[in-house]
């Protein structure tokens, strides 16, 4: 404590950070560790493993697809209003309860300020497994609208919802269908990126690397700038959001196969999101865990981040036991010495706080998440102090395709304090695919005389469905 007081103390005489992040020499360069020069003296280290397998190219089969037709209009007022347009998006709205195709319909979800007295929304349920599915509808922070039948609403309440969004300030409309196969280890052309957060390390992911290189998956894992062993440069601008997301822009590009998925912890989810955005068509799947949003980034004028370095400095100590409480549900000795063993919370001031004010990212709203057609699987430790569970049901709602899954003995670290639960739910979630529709049988002819005629199935409720019926398949 006496050591840290007395260097914060020669920081703010000195005007020179403390404690900078700098290489260090890996003792195993065997195990897949590689400096790559993201930019000219930009370098990060990079853990990359292609395991001896023998290759097997994927299965002709035809695997599993999505329709994605969406429109989405955000209004002078703020609402935001998304219309599902084409096929049912999600998993369980994928085929009518007697087996044959849904028809188009369309599902809106209203995002804004709800009308006085409106109809009640119940809470998201959890099952016994701790997983809640998103579905296109509203939870906490919402209110759902959808044509009165289904819901109920007056005509007269339904035609002020109208009015109140007359004048639209912006329209985006996605048409597209993506292929949804399983990603098995041993196929040659899938590899999986894992992107830690602030303060983290690519040793956080050491559970998920392992496990994940033994089933025999290409695994691809950065240190950011300033963190683990990556090279730390004493300058603002290369811990913004931007400098960032170019980093792991040219390791995506410098690693990618034909199918990558990405894993992402708390702030290394957005730089997940970016991607998939940026590369929908070589990104396969995405994993956010303990991520929240989806509003954009935006830092916090009165944190405490925003102190001199010298002082983050001499707080340091308070900082990493305030990060220890909050960051697990247990701060034990086995929690104490995870931090340890993985390099988390070990990176200088200046790196800290300018990866705190750095956090900036207007482009990354509502809207921008949900024009994103990638499956995304959304892990959350139930006790996460940092990230409220009602954020990632938030986030489920704006993503196409999203599935939420509750770890209730996890907080913000569950990746290290429930590495099995993790690995089994990611490898899951890698092999799964979307259900082929089945192929219509030919109806047969009425009589001989008559031409042939085709009829065309419509669901029980005439083509829409209700928020609740899709929960109770």
């Amino acid at each position: 404590m006496l050591t840290t007081l007395m260097d914060g103390l020669l920081c703010c005489l000195t005007g020179k950070s403390a404690n900078v992040v700098v290489p260090i020499e890996t003792s195993e360069p065997a195990d897949g560790y590689e400096f790559v020069e993201v930019k000219p003296g930009r370098v990060l280290r990079v853990r990359h493993v292609i395991p001896e397998r023998e290759v097997e190219e994927e299965p002709s089969g035809p695997g599993g697809s999505v329709h994605c037709k969406r429109k989405i209009t955000v209004y002078r007022n703020g609402q935001l209003l998304i219309e599902n347009l084409g096929d049912a998006v999600r998993q369980e709205l994928l085929h009518a309860p007697n087996g044959e195709a849904e028809p188009n319909c369309t599902v809106e979800v209203e995002l804004g300020d709800p009308p006085s007295n409106p109809t009640p929304n119940p809470d998201p349920k959890v099952d016994k497994t701790g997983s809640v599915v998103g579905t296109g509808g509203s939870g906490a922070r919402g209110a759902a609208t959808a044509p009165a039948p289904t819901l109920g609403l007056a005509p007269d309440l339904t035609q002020q919802l109208r009015k109140r969004r007359r004048k639209p300030k912006r329209t985006v409309v996605i048409d597209s269908e993506r292929k949804i196969t399983s990603c098995k280890g041993t196929h040659a052309d899938v590899a999986l990126f894992f992107v830690h957060g602030v303060g983290g390390s690519l040793d956080i992911w050491g559970s998920q690397l392992d496990f994940f290189f033994r089933l025999g998956y290409e695994v691809i894992a950065p240190d950011l700038a300033g963190h683990g062993a990556s090279l730390a440069p004493q300058i603002a601008a290369a811990y913004t959001f931007y400098a960032l997301a170019e980093d792991m822009r040219a390791i995506f590009k410098r690693y990618a196969r034909k199918r990558n998925i990405l894993i992402g912890h708390s702030y290394g989810v957005s730089f997940c999101t970016f991607l998939a955005h940026e590369y929908p068509d070589q990104v396969h799947k995405v994993v956010m865990i303990n991520g929240g949003g989806p509003t954009a980034l935006e830092p916090s004028l009165c944190s405490i981040f925003n102190l001199p370095t010298c002082v983050l400095h001499c707080l340091s100590p308070c900082l990493s036991w305030s990060f220890l409480k909050a960051g697990f549900a247990h701060q034990g000795a086995k929690e104490k010495q995870l931090l340890k063993d993985n390099n988390a919370f070990n990176v200088s001031s200046f790196v800290l706080r300018a990866m705190m004010s750095g956090q900036y990212w207007p482009e990354g709203d509502e809207v921008y998440h949900a024009e994103i057609t990638v499956p995304i699987l959304l892990v959350h430790g139930m006790y996460d102090k940092f990230v409220p569970v009602e954020e990632d049901q938030r986030m489920a709602e704006i993503l196409l395709l999203a599935f939420l899954k509750i770890i209730n003995e996890g907080s913000h670290m569950v990746m290290m304090e429930c590495p099995e639960s993790v690995n089994t739910l990611l490898h899951e979630f890698f092999l799964w695919e979307p259900d082929s529709p089945p192929k219509s049988k030919p109806r047969p002819e009425i009589t001989a005389k008559r031409p042939e005629t085709a009829k065309t199935p419509t669901a029980s409720n005439g083509g829409a469905t209700s928020e609740s019926q899709a929960k109770n398949k």
